[in-house]
C-alpha cells in the first residue's frame, strides 16, 4: 500500500515513496532529477521500484511537464492525482483572493507547516518559507487560516538581475557578512539581507495581527543557508511539500 509522492518544481523533480500514505510513513526511497532528464525516469530511478498504489504530486513547472512524467508512470497501472489549491484542505482554509489561483507548491508546503506547528502541542500562528528559485512568505493564524504571502526573487535571479542591468558586476559569490568590503561580498550578502527582511517583516506583521508570537518554518535547497542570517528563531524544515503531500493522503485515501 504504498505512495509516490512527486515534487516538480521549476528546475528539479523530486520523488519519496512511502510505505503508507499518511504522516508519520517511513520512508523507503527517494530521489531528484532535473526536468530535462525526467523523461529517463521510468528506465532509471523508478526501473527497480515496485508498483505503488497511489501516486500524487504537485507541479508548478506547467502542464507540458506534468504530461511528461505522466508518460513516465504508464508502465505502472496506477493513475496519478495532482493537487491543486482550493477553498479547504488538509487542515487549513485558504484565503487568497482567488484560492485556485494560489501557486500548488505554496499550498502545500503550508498544508505540511501547519501540521508541524500542531504535532508541537498548542496552535500557533506560523510564517512559512520556501527559498528556492523564487523565495515565498506566507501568514497563517492558529486556526489555519492563510492570510496572505509575498514572492520576491531568489539569490540566483537577484544575482542574474543585477549583472545584465548593470556593468562591472560579474563578479564570484562572496560570503555574508555584516560589513561588507567587496564587490562580492556585497551582492550575497544583499541578496540575503533581502529575503531577510522580508521574512522578518511577515513574522512582525502576523505578531501585530494576532497578538501572538509566530513560529516561522523555513524549507527549501538554500534554507540552511539564509537561517544564520535570520533575526528570528527559524525552524528547518528538509521538506515541507513532502509533509503536505503525506497529510493530503492521508485524508485522500485512508478516510
Amino acid at each position: 500500500m504504498t505512495l509516490l509522492a512527486l515534487d516538480i518544481g521549476n528546475t528539479r523533480l523530486k520523488w519519496a515513496l512511502y510505505d503508507t500514505p499518511c504522516v508519520g510513513a517511513r520512508l523507503l526511497a527517494h530521489g531528484a532529477q532535473f526536468l530535462e532528464n525526467i523523461d529517463k525516469l521510468a528506465d532509471g530511478d523508478w526501473a527497480e521500484l515496485a508498483q505503488p498504489r497511489w501516486v500524487l504530486g504537485c507541479v508548478v513547472a506547467g502542464d507540458a511537464v506534468r504530461r511528461r512524467v505522466e508518460q513516465q508512470l504508464d508502465f505502472w497501472d496506477v493513475h496519478p492525482q495532482w493537487v491543486v489549491s482550493s477553498l479547504q484542505e488538509g487542515g487549513m482554509t485558504n484565503g487568497y483572493d482567488h484560492p485556485g489561483r494560489l501557486g500548488a507548491d505554496r499550498w502545500v508546503a503550508m498544508i505540511g507547516a501547519r501540521q508541524r506547528v500542531l504535532a508541537m502541542g498548542e496552535p500557533k500562528p506560523c510564517v512559512v518559507v520556501m527559498v528556492g528559485t523564487a523565495v515565498t512568505v506566507e501568514a497563517i493564524d492558529a486556526d489555519g487560516q492563510f492570510l496572505g504571502g509575498i514572492i520576491l526573487p531568489g539569490h540566483g535571479i537577484m544575482l542574474r538581475a543585477l549583472e545584465s542591468g548593470t556593468a562591472g558586476l560579474h563578479v564570484p559569490t562572496g560570503e555574508v557578512c555584516d560589513f561588507p568590503r567587496n564587490t562580492s561580498d556585497a551582492l550575497t550578502t544583499g541578496g540575503t539581507f533581502a529575503i531577510a527582511g522580508a521574512v522578518q517583516r511577515m513574522v512582525d506583521n502576523l505578531r501585530k495581527h494576532t497578538g501572538q508570537e509566530p513560529v516561522c518554518i523555513m524549507t527549501g535547497g538554500a534554507g540552511w543557508k539564509m537561517a544564520p542570517s535570520m533575526s528570528n528563531k527559524v525552524e528547518l524544515a528538509e521538506s515541507l511539500i513532502f509533509d503536505g503531500l503525506l497529510e493530503i493522503a492521508g485524508r485522500r485515501f485512508t478516510a
